[in-house]
This record gives structure tokens, sequence and C-alpha cells, in this order.
């Protein structure tokens, strides 16, 4: 991947509806990732986490790579990349085995993880990520980590996260249009999970919604581990687009006015405030004020966190019925390019009548200047991805099982699925 073989660089690759984001980083003896370089350039040809020209998104991706490559001083020959996308499907599955040798081996994990996510999927799909949950051994349940308990009998629950191939293959061909080879497709809210949530709040119960320009993508967390993962395509362009639509300005400025001057709760905004909204066809700009605007964004955030809110309701009944703790008591975790306006918080809170923060990447080092922002998550949680993925591939690398939790202990046995 480097120039320099004796550092071990991982580089993350999101391929967003509205930006590409590509970086690398250093592995460091600590386990820690340090971020070396950093590359992102406007999407084009990209739609709801889908490609619709080809060509366009292989020039984007280049972009961001030549100049994460430049800042880095490093050849990027792979990536892991993300997935998003209405096609993404989830579902939990349970398997069973007899304990060989009255005590759990590595083997035996394997085993009963490989029976659970041995289920019939839909031919046009693919198996994304396989996800232990739990393990329940004769009549204890709850388990995080059976090896060396002994029992007669084991039992797992698995969730399986499984996406359309030809969606997936036509991005992965986007990347190898660039002389790059995909390590991993991971899916894009289980990337910006890791980047973002903590162990307290994946075990309290917590709802991550990355809020990008195409799609929301949901992780919902409870009892440390994954339960559940949706996307919903629809998400900030159409708030870009009402403001364009409504002070008839360029799509590219709309966006610019939404992030500087936007707020999402048209109350926190002083009357007297003002705004330039450029005009299109060489017309002067106009001043408009700020609340008008805020009055245009809030009804359009309100409903989309309305979707969030009514799928939310529709899962948490499911977990209730499965008999899974379903309790969200850490909140709403939102993150993405999109959730980086004023009001948010007081507007979300309006809608889920719970907590809520907003995500900004958690431990990294390097230059976090640039990547300690929401919409670096997903780019960010590769790189812990990458990360985790490694040590398991290096013998002599402990892997360092404090910043995901479960996710870091099952990524080396799902190696094969990818």
């Amino acid at each position: 991947m480097t120039k320099a073989a004796d550092k071990k660089l991982i580089v993350g690759l999101d391929i967003g509806t509205s930006k590409v984001c590509a970086l690398v980083g250093e592995v460091l003896p600590d386990g820690n990732v340090n971020v070396i370089g950093v590359g992102s350039s406007p999407s084009r040809g990209m739609d709801k986490g889908g490609v619709n020209d080809l060509e366009s998104v292989v020039k984007s991706v280049q972009r961001a790579v030549d100049q994460a490559e430049l800042m880095a001083d490093c050849q990027i020959s792979s990536v892991y990349l993300s997935l998003s996308g209405k096609h993404i499907r989830c579902q939990t599955e349970k398997g069973m085995v007899p304990i060989s040798d009255k005590e759990v081996s590595q083997d035996d994990v394997d085993n009963v993880i490989h029976t659970a996510k041995s289920v019939k999927i839909s031919d046009e799909h693919r198996t994304l990520h396989v996800i232990p949950q739990e393990f329940a051994i004769d009549y204890q349940e709850g388990i995080k980590n059976p090896v060396g308990l002994s029992g007669v009998r084991m039992e797992a629950s698995v969730h399986l996260i499984t996406c359309h191939n030809d969606m997936a293959r036509n991005i992965v061909k986007a990347v190898e249009r660039c002389g790059l080879k995909v390590d991993h497709l991971i899916f894009s809210g289980l990337a910006a999970s890791h980047a973002v949530l903590t162990a307290d709040e994946r075990e309290l119960g917590v709802c991550v919604v990355d809020i990008g320009g195409g799609t929301m993508d949901l992780a919902v967390w409870s009892g440390g581990a994954l339960r559940h993962a949706e996307v919903i395509p629809y998400a900030g362009n159409v708030v870009t687009s009402d403001i364009a639509y409504a002070f008839g300005t360029p799509p590219g400025d709309a966006e610019e006015i939404k992030v500087k001057y936007g707020c999402a709760l048209s109350e926190l905004v002083s009357k007297d405030a003002k705004v330039d909204v450029p005009s299109v066809g060489g017309r002067p700009s106009r001043s408009l004020q700020s609340q008008t605007l805020a009055e245009v964004i809030e009804p359009r955030y309100s409903e989309l966190l309305g979707l969030v809110n009514h799928k939310l309701v529709e899962i948490q009944e499911q977990l209730r019925d499965a008999g899974v703790k379903h309790h969200l008591a850490a909140g709403i975790v939102l993150t993405g390019g999109a959730a980086q306006i004023e009001g948010l918080i007081e507007c979300a809170e309006r809608v889920f009548r719970n907590q809520v923060r907003i995500g900004q990447p958690l431990e990294l080092s390097g230059l976090t200047d640039y990547v300690q922002a929401p919409h670096f998550a997903t780019a960010v949680g590769l790189l812990h991805y990458g990360k985790d993925s490694q040590a398991f591939d290096d013998s002599e690398l402990e892997p360092k099982r404090s910043v995901s939790g479960i996710f870091t202990k099952i990524s080396g046995w799902l190696r094969k699925e990818f």
C-alpha cells in the first residue's frame, strides 16, 4: 500500500452522494490510529448510495485518493470501502452445535456461527457482515465470549447484513477503475457506529443515524451488540433542493447557504439576521431574513427525523417481541455531513423525545483538525475496521479490544465472509 513498507497503513474510502472522502491511517504500536493523509472531493455520479454514472464516480474517487496520497506521501493500492443504499437488508438468525470437548474452543465458536449464517438469502443478495450478538451454553444465556466455558451444547444469535450483488459490484468496479483493490466492503452505518459510539452507549442502547446527502443509515445497538441496520433513501439533499426551489438559487449555492447560515429550529434565529442569496441567470443576489431560511429548513429536517423515529418505533417493537432489550437509554447519536447544522439537537429532541448528541469521531490522533467532524465519521470507522481486521491477520499484534467491543473480537472470525 505504501513505499514505506515498515509502516502499517490502512485506507478508508467513503463514496457518498455528496462527497468522496479518503483517509490514510497508520496503526501505532499501542493500537491507536494516526491519520496521516486526508483527501476529499465533491461526489459526482452517485445517487442514494448507488452508481448512476460510472465515469463520474471514477473521477471523483481519483481526485480524493490523489489528495490523500500527496498528503500522506504514499502509494495507495487497496482500500476499505463503505456501502449504503436502500438495498441493504438485515436479519437475526440462530445456530446450535454440540460442544466438542466439554469446553468451548474457537473451532466450536466458528462452527456455531457458520451454522447460524447458513440460512438461505435471496439469490440477488450477498452477505456483507455476520455479527455475533450473544451466545448461550446449555441454560446460561447472554454470554459475550464463550471460549473456555464448559457445557454440552452452544447456541449463537447472529445478525446478518446483506447487500444487492449488482449494487456492490458497481461501486467496487468504480474503485477498481482507479487501479485500487477493495480489501472489504463495509456497511456505512456500521462504520460510522464504530467511529462515534462509546462501549457504554452500545451497552445501554443507542441508535446511530448517519445523515448523508442521499441516504440516512440507521444502526440500533443494545446489550453491546448490533440489533438492526437499515437505510432510508432520503437525506440532506432534499433540504438543499427545498432551499434552491424556495429562493430560486443554484443548488451549489443552496448547499453552501444551508451549511453556513442554516438552522433546523427557526425560533433560535435572530429576527435581524440576514443572508445573501445568489440568483440564477446572472441576476443580482438578494438579501433575505435568516428566519425565512430556517422556516424552509425546519419542516424538512423534522420530516426526515420523523421518518427515522417511525422506523425506530417499529424496530423497538420487533426487539421487544423477540425478548431483546429494546430501550434506547443512551438516546440518539446523529452524525454525517447533514448533521452539521445549527439547531439540529433541539429539533431532534422534540421529534425523538430522547436525548440527542452530534457524533464526532473518537479514538484518533494525527490530523484531527481535519477529521474530527461528523462528515468524516464513516471514513474514520473504516480505519478502525481495517485496524481490527489487520490485528487478526498479524499474529504478533494483539488486538485492542477496548475500541470496538464485540466487533473487534469477531472481525477475525469473519475474514472468510468477504
